[in-house]
């Protein structure tokens, strides 16, 4: 059995992570050889060859992986686990098939390694025959381990090398095995020692559990070793996923076959082995996401979308993410629906929901991020609440068992938030919604604080700025891949049935975008020196800047020049412009049916070299009836405007 050669009132929802511990570059004994872009010591404990690969950039707290049998065999996650702050370890106990000898040794290993500054809880990595030793100690010292991860492991030696089910066996490795452990056949075959009889106090301790098999695997039928223990783990109350592939290689009889998702692998082992007190991460678990993994697994369809801002738009996370579902469900056909747009936070976001989003068809799971651009849109506290519960409030009222995720992005302004003790504003305000609605979200802003604060990594060379460089793009996914899996961890259990997640009776905010929708100004009656543009470019009259997709060559209402004027009928509780905001941004006047006329300068920060797009709402507080908004261009003029313009790409209404 060779292996061949080769991770309301506003309620703040604070991270359960404790501060993060500097990591420190350790001094190890015996001289450094390159191993895979990292460098590996080798070296001896308590009389056995030891060897530990660093990373370049220890992860808070020194976590480690500590690999039993045939530690080359798919290493794909290990160079992943490095390259997050990992470090890799292994003691060479390989011919006593995790005996009692071997465990002594393993225990030698254990301290010296402790000694020398690695992270006290461990997670253990058995290959084949290694799952004898990975099992074997942490049965034994279950306060040790943080997670085991096992690949095609020996479970019960009566199955390999033992050979008295149904399973091809090793006659050799059986007499080595009665040999090292001192047996006659029958004690051998009476042994209680096995994985499938130990597993009570690794259940005890809570300890997660990660096993890949192939199903056509005769050396070690997976029937007689892991769905056996999967099956008594659950029934302890434990932990326990399954990767399953259809087929290994006919010349290994099965044992051996190409890694399918060793992301997986390597999000596991990071989301229990990181330095983060056990059993928390990154994200705050709410709710349930079990109604799109139902979807994408009874019936092989699945629709995706993603909401937001730049970092939405552009490619990195996103993409890494489609991947991610894709090998997670392999059988399923899922479509995604890219709807992120530049420069756009909750406001805007929750009012082009609709034509974005939902009208693409029945949405399954939905990822939202709004916190970079309500606070550099300078969006009120109000707006915060109303634009984000506006976005969950809509889309589960469209699909009661759509399943949400909220992103919270990072910015250099919250991370001088969070150095301060505070969580940032635009957050805090966006937890209350989730809170208050049972939504999973993700801190990744906290998470690129706390590991570059830890030395982890830096934010110019590495992170690059709020549009993360690959290295922070990838950084991003792992943790969305963190929070599917953890979520999605526990078996099934037969269960298909979809189910609408609970309803809140009231919103936090009466007032909130939750049935908002864009309307074609087409729809406007009663114009004067406003005009319909079919295909309008803001820079064919002669101002330069740049546009975004969606605001350049699609129809707009437009009035250049002082007095134009217009009127629009419509039902609702808020009305506002979406309009393209040039460096020729004028001031326009408002009223409500007979009301007070009001001001709004359309002229941003942003504005000087960029036609941005930008959602006004202009009343918010309305009962809901039938009104009529007139606007005109004021006569006056932001000091910075090059103009008087007013063009308009939708009309907003929440209705």
């Amino acid at each position: 059995m060779r292996a061949p050669a080769m991770t309301p009132v506003l309620r703040i929802v604070v991270l359960l992570i404790g501060a993060a511990t500097i990591a420190r570059s350790q001094d190890w004994p015996g001289p450094a050889r390159d191993w895979n872009g990292f460098a590996r010591h080798d070296f001896e404990v308590d009389g056995s060859s030891c060897y530990v690969v660093k990373p370049k950039h220890p992860a808070p707290g020194n976590p480690w992986v500590w690999r039993a049998r045939f530690p080359n065999y798919h290493r794909e996650a290990d160079v992943i686990l490095l390259a997050r702050g990992f470090h890799i370890a292994r003691i060479n106990t390989d011919g006593m098939l995790g005996s009692p000898r071997a465990m002594k040794h393993w225990d030698a290993f254990y301290s010296f390694m402790i000694k020398n500054g690695l992270a006290k809880r461990v997670a253990l990595h058995g290959v084949s025959r290694g799952g004898l030793f990975v099992y074997g100690f942490a049965s034994r010292h279950p306060e040790r381990v943080a997670c085991v991860y096992a690949d095609t492991p020996v479970c019960d030696v009566k199955s390999w090398p033992g050979g008295k089910g149904n399973g091809l066996g090793h006659a050799g490795t059986w007499r080595a095995l009665l040999k090292e452990y001192g047996f006659t056949e029958k004690q051998a075959l009476d042994y209680a020692g096995n994985p499938i009889d130990t597993l009570e106090p690794i259940a005890r301790a809570r300890i997660p559990i990660l096993h890949i098999v192939s199903l056509t695997d005769k050396v070690v039928p997976p029937a007689e070793n892991t769905f056996l223990v999967a099956k008594r783990y659950q029934e302890l109350g434990g932990a326990m996923e399954v990767i399953v592939v259809k087929a290994g290689t006919q010349k290994s009889n099965g044992h051996h076959f190409a890694h399918p998702d060793n992301l997986r692998v390597a999000d596991f082992i990071e989301r229990h082995a990181s330095a983060a007190p056990k059993g928390t991460d990154y994200f705050v678990p709410r709710g349930s996401l079990n109604n799109s993994r139902i979807t994408f697994e009874a019936t092989k369809k699945g629709r995706v979308a993603f909401l937001g801002g730049s970092i939405t738009q552009n490619r990195g996370w996103r993409d890494l993410t489609k991947a991610y579902l894709k090998r997670r469900f392999p059988d399923t056909a899922f479509e995604f629906i890219d709807a992120g747009i530049s420069s756009t936070g909750s406001t805007p976001g929750a009012f082009r929901l609709h034509r974005d989003v939902l009208s693409k068809g029945k949405v399954d799971l939905l990822f939202e991020e709004a916190a970079v651009n309500d606070l550099h849109n300078m969006r009120s506290n109000t707006e915060m609440t109303r634009g984000m519960e506006g976005i969950i409030r809509h889309a589960r009222a469209s699909n009661p068992a759509m399943d949400v995720v909220v992103m919270h992005f990072v910015d250099p302004h919250h991370m001088t938030d969070y150095r301060a003790g505070k969580t940032p504003t635009v957050i805090a305000h966006h937890e209350a919604v989730a809170a208050h609605h049972d939504i999973t979200t993700i801190h990744l802003s906290r998470e690129v604080t706390e590991r570059v604060d830890a030395g982890q990594f830096t934010w110019e060379k590495d992170f690059r700025n709020l549009h993360p460089s690959p290295y922070g793009q990838r950084l991003y996914a792992a943790t969305i891949r963190r929070t599917l899996s953890a979520a999605w961890a526990e078996p099934r259990a037969g269960n298909t049935k979809v189910v609408s997640h609970p309803a809140k009776r009231e919103p936090l905010d009466a007032f909130s975008y939750d049935r908002a929708k864009l309307i074609s100004p087409n729809a406007v009656g009663e114009s004067n020196g406003f005009v319909m543009v079919d295909r309008c470019d803001p820079r064919a009259d002669g101002v330069r800047g740049g546009v975004r997709a969606g605001f350049v060559n699609v129809p707009m209402l437009v009035g250049m020049k002082p007095g134009a004027r217009f009127e629009f009928a419509f039902e609702g509780r808020a009305i506002g412009l979406f309009v393209a905001a040039g460096p020729d941004a004028g001031i326009i006047e408002y009223r409500i049916d007979d009301g007070e006329w009001k001001k709004r300068d359309l002229f941003t920060k942003w504005s000087r070299g960029l036609h941005i797009p930008w959602a006004y709402v202009l009343e918010s507080e309305l009962d809901g009836q039938a009104h009529t908004l007139t606007v005109r261009t004021a006569d006056g003029k932001n000091p910075s405007s090059k103009g008087h313009a007013c063009r308009i790409v939708n009309l907003l209404v929440n209705e």
